[in-house]
């Protein structure tokens, strides 16, 4: 990809989805292959995504494949067979995490790191840059300050991705562990159970409870709407969407929202372009408080924020509506700012609980200054909605109309051509020429006629030739030269205009080049650490090998080969519970009769019988979940064939 061109990249958990990402807008699209991915319910057999890349490519769009988990020596054999497969398909490039991928024979295809690679620092990107990775997912946590610093770190041909929407992670992606800790499902192996998204209690060191019964790992869902220039600025290039477990509606909305801001701002920027061709036009209004967030924030992107966490509820809370003004014994009355609809989706909140209904029937009453009145007979008796009363406040999670207009065509993508018209020895001639100077001519050999009505000639010629409808084309200029206008049948127009717009397509798909593999620099680049802790994820003897080779001496296993059997960082994160309850040191700074009061001991949470330590490193900012391997897990086989044994040099 050129680094002048921006490239709004979208998740497709099907082939399907990922046809309606590239209509509504996306100039690339990340999808999971048959195995190895970190979405391991997001998987797509390769025939699939063989015809995803036929019609990205007819824009130039690209498809990226998802090869992201980490590796037991058993699979490496099958990734690198699944590696060649998606070169076979037309596929652009992989996304990966184990190390020990580049160890093996692959075929050219372009390589990214993906964020499980926790590029955090410039010197972890230009390592990444110098070992053959052309694109770099960064670490969703860094301000738009550190972006800039690894922008200025990797080479100009190294492309800075970066995520801009959908759920976050709250520990550094790569860096979480719980989840095989306390299960045996594995989030580096794509099966991640969602602790965080748990209730706790939390504890301070003296046993005391500070907040009861939150979600206190549950943060926000991220949104960089108001941040696209200046991530433009810093560097940013590809700006990702998260969400390959996410349906239709949800890709379609987002990606045409992006697509929105992005075109907005390549109006006014006429040293950048977009990555794709073709102009999408869309048929709704893009609204991302329609589908499915926890809240939003735009994380750290412009520093420390309190507010970042989903703390009472981990489930979409919607659009607040209006308040409940009367209670019958099947139905509630409400007033509300927008209007309702059969089987809409509303909840409301009570002792911190969010309780959802079903509008079965919604009925429109009179309009009040607070807004229109409705009456609402919900799915469940009346009786049964525990804390629903007068001054209740009404919610939607669910606009049925809405979500109803996007299963539906919601969207166009054309690319734009001008034509040209003109006589041959032996008949005529079409030239097709599209926005990105690519051309291609079709022909026809008719006997030339004078017509019946001359003046009326090239107007028949200009309404047979302009009827691209049905293909990807929408035309702009049409020439027509000629010696003197001449009667041609319609038939033959048309034949001429299909010829010439497949010979059109043809040359774009061949012109649709994909960017080789990157090569590594020689002598190999040195890694900025010589010691790396089992959060290194190192889970193959390739992976060691490839470390190895890069200057590392001392190097764990992965948490997966279940080496660890003491209490570890189970989870590290730069969400710092400390500071969004207003109990960081940092905090109490300069607050008189506080300074000095507040120190970062250790704190718990605790959900059940479930315990883990919170530790808090303030000189990175960083708090560190800890916790032990259940017995059950750790005295079971680690999710492998052949167990990988580190090496304690």
């Amino acid at each position: 990809m050129h680094p002048d061109a921006l490239e709004l990249l979208a998740p497709a958990k099907t082939a399907a989805i990922g046809r309606d990402a590239i209509s509504h807008g996306a100039d690339a699209v990340y999808i999971g292959g048959p195995a190895f991915g970190a979405r391991d319910k997001a998987g797509n057999e390769m025939r699939d995504i063989a015809a995803l890349v036929e019609y990205a490519h007819r824009y130039h769009a690209r498809i990226f494949v998802t090869l992201n988990t980490i590796l037991h020596d058993a699979e490496l054999d099958a990734a690198r067979q699944l590696a060649y497969d998606c070169y076979n398909a037309g596929v652009d490039a992989l996304i990966v995490q184990d190390m020990g991928l580049l160890e093996l024979d692959l075929p050219p295809i372009a390589l990214h790191a993906s964020t499980q690679c926790d590029i955090r620092t410039p010197e972890k990107a230009r390592f990444l840059s110098e070992v053959g990775f052309s694109q770099l997912v960064l670490a969703r946590e860094l301000t738009i300050s550190e972006i800039a610093k690894v922008r200025a770190a990797v080479p100009a041909d190294t492309i800075i991705e970066h995520f801009i929407h959908g759920a976050l992670c709250v520990a550094y992606s790569g860096q979480c562990n719980i989840s095989h800790a306390h299960t045996g499902r594995s989030a580096n192996r794509g099966d991640c159970s969602q602790a965080c998204r748990l209730p706790y209690t939390l504890n301070d060191a003296q046993g005391r409870v500070v907040a009861y019964d939150k979600h206190l790992l549950s943060v926000k869902d991220n949104n960089q709407s108001d941040n696209l220039r200046a991530l433009i600025a810093a560097g940013v290039r590809s700006f990702k969407i998260e969400g390959r477990y996410k349906d239709a509606g949800y890709v379609k909305n987002i990606t045409g929202h992006y697509r929105l801001l992005l075109d907005e701002i390549l109006a006014e920027r006429s040293d950048l372009h977009a990555a794709s061709s073709g102009k999408a036009t869309l048929l709704f209004t893009p609204d991302p408080d329609k589908t499915f967030h926890r809240g939003s924030t735009d994380y750290f992107s412009n520093g420390r924020k309190d507010d970042i966490g989903a703390f009472d509820t981990p489930t979409f809370i919607g659009l607040e509506l209006g308040h409940v003004t009367q209670l019958g014994d099947k139905w509630f009355e409400m007033t509300a700012n927008e209007d309702l609809a059969n089987s809409d989706g509303l909840n409301y909140q009570h002792k911190r609980v969010v309780h959802g209904l079903q509008a079965n029937v919604v009925q429109r009453k009179q309009h009040t200054e607070d807004g229109t009145l409705w009456r609402v007979y919900p799915n469940e008796a009346m009786h049964t909605l525990e804390g629903l009363r007068v001054g209740s406040t009404i919610s939607r999670n669910r606009d049925h109309a809405w979500e109803h207009a996007l299963t539906k065509e919601s969207a166009t993508r054309h690319i734009a051509i001008d034509a040209s018209f003109a006589e041959t020895v032996d008949g005529y001639a079409l030239t097709l020429r599209d926005e990105d100077g690519i051309s291609a001519t079709a022909h026809i050999a008719v006997e030339k006629q004078a017509p019946q009505h001359p003046d009326e000639a090239e107007q028949q010629v200009r309404k047979q030739l302009s009827r691209f409808g049905s293909t990807e084309f929408i035309l702009g200029k049409l020439d027509i030269n000629w010696q003197q206008p001449g009667f041609v049948p319609n038939s033959a127009l048309n034949g001429l205009r299909r010829d010439a717009a497949q010979a059109l397509m043809a040359a774009r798909l061949q012109a649709c080049t994909r960017p080789a593999r990157k090569e590594a620099s020689q002598p190999p680049a040195t890694y900025p650490e010589d010691t790396l802790s089992f959060l290194a994820n190192v889970y193959n003897a390739a992976a060691r090998n490839f470390y190895e080779m890069h200057g590392v001496k001392l190097i764990a296993a992965a948490y997966e080969a279940h080496e660890e059997n003491e209490e570890v960082s189970l989870m590290v994160t730069r969400h710092c519970i400390r500071y969004s309850l207003s109990l960081c040191p940092k905090q109490a700074k300069g607050v008189v009769g506080v300074q000095g009061q507040v120190r970062a001991e250790p704190m718990t949470l605790v959900n059940g019988s479930e315990k883990l330590t919170l530790r808090f490193d303030c000189k990175p900012c960083e708090m560190h979940v800890m916790g032990k391997m259940k017995k059950k897990i750790a005295q079971t086989a680690p999710p492998s064939i052949i167990t990988f044994h580190s090496r304690r040099n």
